[in-house]
């Protein structure tokens, strides 16, 4: 469970601070900019790209406090 929530904070964290650089860089970094290509997100982009990086910690924090199965 442990390797799977510090996956989880990796795409996370990955998709908002991509999202970020995608629109700070005028649409040069393209790499993990996936909020950009959703429709509906129009207009939205920098605060879901803020949400997936606090999302990202809270489930990084939260991968931390679970204990190892092994």
């Amino acid at each position: 469970m442990k390797g799977f929530l510090g996956f989880v904070c990796f795409v996370l964290l990955s998709q908002g601070v991509g999202g970020l650089l995608h629109t700070w860089t005028d649409g040069w970094f393209t790499l993990w900019a996936l909020t950009h290509r959703i429709g509906f997100l129009d207009g939205y982009h920098v605060y879901v790209d803020v949400l997936l990086i606090v999302l990202g910690l809270a489930v990084g924090s939260a991968g931390e406090k679970v204990k190892s199965s092994a």
